[in-house]
């Protein structure tokens, strides 16, 4: 047996591999894993050039994965005054007093739809505070936004619009625009014009962010979208300088409207690739958000909302899947509600046996009983995110609960409920949307906030499994990912405390005291 390049001693590794679910030490050679044992093994995998490290005591794991994120198109949407504090409007008017102005204009992003306290958003709550400069405020969810009076200027806009997409630009009784633009279409008439970061900020401000995540154990991620198809060559000159700190896999997306030679160009893009990156999947929209009134709902939410479809065809979007699935490509369908998830599992249910295991849910914060189990009876992959359960609220006050009712809001977030149900759970955050930090995906996937904390919880385990085996599944990649055993990628995270029996609490701020990807040191705690 060759010498390996890195050997790790002095940890308890939860392997992941049923063939041996715990070891003392694991040897690393060009990228991948190269033996698993004891200690007494670790002589035998030793060279001249073998570095050891002794993790002293530390918990070793597959490397974790963020199933849902955007790095690179999240560093726009994170452009600005962080507003994810706000709780109210006096909170929000403060805040945009003072906030910096790029390039004459207000950016802002995370603002909860709870902060205007069951107002309809609108910029006339905000004007004054703005003293005239042209604000794009993006809410929590990313389907939505505020833009004031002097941004919907600049833009053109004076009164509603069509899409091909369910996106709205809302306009008060007197057809004036509110400020109020919901879904993408409608948020990018004004979004085109605010300031961007710059070339050389984006590639800075990424390489800073995935060194961020790496911090808090992350080895890759799951990358919903292509942004404007600019990020292969954002991601390649990267790797020119250096090294991607992530693992990064993306699913261009899809949307209403595309024709057979748009289904052709993302066959195409399908196995384009870096070092440390590729394109692998496409990313559909089924339905938006509740707060913002697109959820496909089975039944009309509390504005008699939500009963339509993000593709107002949704056959279209079907015969869209159908296309990708027989080139053997992998999609993932944001489907919010419950209608949304009904009509993507019918979809696959239409392809037969062979698309088992290559489609994937992403988000699912309502489903019926009557769906749970058709998750593992079609083979398709649950992709959910529990920081998400933060934006509600235990006594269903908040803007998510009141649109759904008591009933549906009690189905919030059903991860136990998937899995018990024997589906696959791939878990994420789906920053900036929510923090990235790895540690509190997994403590809140097992102590569920808001409207989900009076469900039942995943275990440490099945928590774990989420970020490892299960979100290899969800790629494809459970021959080389997931788990640690010889002949499988070099992706690890080295905890302080075992994140299977730690208590929630004391894991969302644990230690990583190790991070590596493809067999680099991408982060190693301070002595």
């Amino acid at each position: 047996m060759p010498a390996a390049d890195t050997v790790l001693t002095g940890a308890r590794v939860r392997t992941l591999d049923p063939a041996r679910p715990e070891a003392r030490a694991v040897a690393v050679l060009g990228g991948e894993i190269l033996a698993v044992g004891d200690e007494a093994d670790v002589r035998d995998w030793r060279g001249p050039g073998t570095t050891v490290l002794d993790l002293g005591g530390a918990t070793l794991t597959p490397g974790l994965t963020d199933a849902h994120s955007h790095p690179v198109w999240g560093i726009e949407m994170a452009t600005g005054t962080d507003l994810s504090a706000v709780r109210d409007l006096d909170q929000l008017r403060s805040a945009l007093r003072t906030a910096p102005r790029l390039g004459g204009w207000v950016l802002g992003h995370g603002l909860d739809h709870n902060a205007f306290g069951g107002r309809p958003v609108d910029k006339a709550l905000v004007e004054e505070a703005l003293a005239g400069a042209p604000a794009f405020l993006r809410l929590y969810d990313g389907h939505s936004a505020l833009a004031s009076g002097a941004a919907l200027a600049a833009a053109g806009i004076t009164g509603p619009r069509t899409f091909d997409q369910r996106s709205e630009i809302v306009c008060g009784p007197d057809g004036r625009p509110t400020g109020h633009l919901v879904e993408h279409a409608a948020m990018a008439l004004v979004g085109a014009l605010a300031p961007k970061p710059s070339a050389a900020e984006r590639r800075a401000l990424l390489t800073a962010l995935l060194a961020e995540m790496a911090a808090t154990g992350l080895t890759g991620a799951h990358v919903m979208d292509l942004g404007d198809g600019d990020v292969p060559a954002l991601l390649a000159g990267v790797e020119y300088d250096g090294d991607l700190p992530l693992r990064l896999r993306l699913a261009p997306w899809c949307m209403p409207g595309a024709t057979p030679e748009d289904l052709a160009e993302l066959i195409g893009l399908q196995g384009l690739r870096g070092r440390h990156w590729q394109v692998g999947g496409v990313k559909f929209f089924m339905d938006g958000t509740v707060e913002g009134g697109t959820a496909w709902l089975e039944h009309a939410d509390c504005h008699g909302r939500g009963t339509d479809a993000f593709w107002p065809d949704p056959e279209a979007y079907s015969q869209a899947v159908r296309t990708l699935d027989a080139a053997g490509v992998r999609t993932a369908t944001h489907a919010i509600g419950d209608a949304a998830v009904r009509h993507v599992l019918d979809t696959v249910a239409s392809l037969g046996a062979r698309a088992r295991m290559r489609h994937r849910i992403e988000h699912i914060e309502t489903v019926p009983d009557g769906q749970l189990g058709r998750f593992a009876q079609l083979g398709v992959i649950a992709s959910m995110q529990p920081p998400h359960t933060a934006y509600t609220r235990a006594d269903h006050s908040d803007e998510w609960s009141k649109r759904l009712g008591a009933d549906r809001a009690a189905r919030a977030w059903r991860c136990r409920d998937l899995r018990e149900a024997g589906a696959v759970l791939a878990l994420g955050s789906d920053w900036p949307i929510a923090h990235h930090d790895a540690r509190r995906v997994l403590a809140t996937a097992r102590s569920p906030l808001g409207a989900a904390a009076a469900g039942p919880a995943l275990t440490g385990l099945m928590a774990l499994e989420g970020m490892t085996s299960h979100a290899a599944l969800a790629a494809g990649e459970q021959q080389v990912a997931g788990r640690i055993a010889p002949g499988f990628r070099a992706d690890l995270t080295a905890f302080a405390l075992d994140p299977v029996d730690a208590a929630p609490d004391e894991l969302a701020g644990a230690p990583i005291r190790l991070t590596i990807s493809g067999g680099r040191i991408t982060h190693r705690e301070e002595a």
